[in-house]
């Protein structure tokens, strides 16, 4: 019989991760990000070997996400946003955090919590990664390339999004006078 447990953190139980992470923040500035990522990993891997709860898998799962984003060459994530991931990376390899990873159950609890608040405080950037990946896969099969091969950039993704909003925006125009709603206007472009 399985039980639901709500957790509700109130603004102070929040602050106390917020202070965990800037500690942490502070402590990985001379640490090399490729063994932070390394750390990650290797936390993805065993943390698949071990059982936890759904709502705890579920919010690993996501990590997967935020390390590709870091690595992304490609994406180029801004050094604040790129800090940001990095620090909950490395407070989520720690096995000896808040709650030590081999509690049973309960060991990545305080991972997931962390998980959420840094998906919430990135949310933008990750819809963002998303679609930049969404767009580099369609644009590799367009051409017929391997999208790991695929060389596009940050800019180059913007530029195509810029020109899809530009066609969005002149086809809603010349629909709404092609369907016989004429109306004045007050530009005229001979």
């Amino acid at each position: 019989m399985p039980v639901d447990i709500s957790i509700q953190l109130s603004d102070d139980d929040l602050q106390f991760f917020v202070k965990n992470m800037r500690q942490v923040e502070g402590s990985i500035k001379s640490t090399d990000p490729n063994t932070i990522i390394a750390s990650a990993e290797a936390l993805l891997a065993t943390s698949g070997d071990s059982h936890v709860p759904a709502f705890i898998a579920e919010r690993l799962g996501s990590v997967a996400s935020l390390i590709s984003m870091v690595k992304d060459v490609g994406f180029g994530l801004p050094d604040t946003d790129r800090q940001r991931v990095l620090a909950a990376l490395a407070y989520l390899a720690d096995p000896n955090d808040v709650i030590p990873d081999n509690v049973p159950l309960l060991g990545f609890l305080d991972d997931a919590i962390m998980i959420e608040l840094c998906r919430q405080d990135l949310k933008f950037e990750i819809e963002a990664y998303d679609d930049f990946c969404t767009w580099r896969t369609a644009e590799a099969n367009a051409r017929g390339e391997d999208p790991a091969k695929l060389t596009l950039q940050r800019a180059d993704w913007a530029d195509a999004r810029a020109a899809e909003e530009i066609a969005r925006m002149h086809r809603r125009r010349h629909d709404s006078y092609a369907s016989g709603a004429w109306s004045p206007t007050l530009f005229k472009v001979s």
